[in-house]
């Protein structure tokens, strides 16, 4: 921007936010006071690029503007994880942790993990985009091979966990995908869906099977990373002193 008159104070003014976003004074003005304007994404994004928001500012922005954040954003394209959070995750063996984002995506595990699941590339199937993801194995694999011993009733809170992420990217295409897809592949997901429950993530004993070391009963803890909206480190502690061995023998 050119120099213009003495500034009282640093930043851009009203008119200059305008015209940096090619949007007119009057409309900038009422999306500044929250009138009913109908903010495209496309003049949403000039905005964010003039103010220079970093991804959480951009997706709060989307919020503010009730339109669905960042709609031509691909499912693979997942958070980078920092060799600090490995590090904790590594850090954490003999007890299994993983990376969640929002959608159950595994975007990093420690060695136990892989071996309680069985994740060895073949055991267990991808989602549909390239990308390991943990309802996508639980409801297509065949039940025998199923790790969880209390499929009922766990799966369904999975689903209701889900929805509740859902709720915040209506209408992004890789999340409508991704639950169109499953819900062609598992008609119990579908019918799992269709219910409407929400619940958020929180403490739970559950119980796993390995064929191995045979039933192991754990408390699942998440726990949420800064930096990285919307993900959280889950880990498991063995239950009981009989679940404590069989989690040292996966080692």
């Amino acid at each position: 921007m050119p120099p213009g008159f003495r500034r009282r104070t640093p930043g851009l003014r009203r008119e200059e936010v305008a015209q940096l976003s090619g949007v007119g004074v009057t409309w900038y003005t009422w999306l500044e006071q929250g009138r009913p304007i109908n903010a495209s994404a496309q003049v949403l994004d000039a905005v964010a690029r003039t103010l220079r928001l970093d991804r959480p500012e951009r997706e709060h922005l989307y919020h503010l503007a009730e339109v669905p954040y960042a709609p031509e954003r691909a499912a693979s394209d997942v958070e980078t994880v920092s060799p600090e959070i490995q590090g904790i995750l590594d850090a954490l063996v003999p007890h299994p942790a993983v990376l969640y984002n929002a959608r159950y995506d595994v975007l990093a595990t420690n060695t136990t993990y892989e071996r309680l699941f069985l994740w060895d590339g073949n055991s267990m199937d991808t989602g549909p985009f390239g990308l390991r993801n943990v309802l996508w194995a639980l409801f297509t694999a065949p039940e025998p091979m199923c790790p969880l011993v209390d499929r009922e009733q766990e799966l369904p809170l999975m689903v209701a966990q889900l929805r509740g992420a859902y709720g915040r990217h209506v209408g992004e295409p890789s999340w409508e995908a991704f639950v169109r897809r499953l819900a062609e592949a598992s008609p119990l997901f579908a019918r799992l869906w269709r219910s409407g429950d929400v619940v958020p993530p929180g403490t739970r004993v559950k119980t796993f099977r390995h064929e191995a070391v045979g039933e192991i009963r754990m408390t699942s803890v998440s726990l949420s990373v800064n930096g990285m909206p919307e993900c959280r480190i889950v880990t498991y502690t063995p239950n009981d002193e009989e679940s404590r061995r069989a989690i040292r023998g996966l080692g």
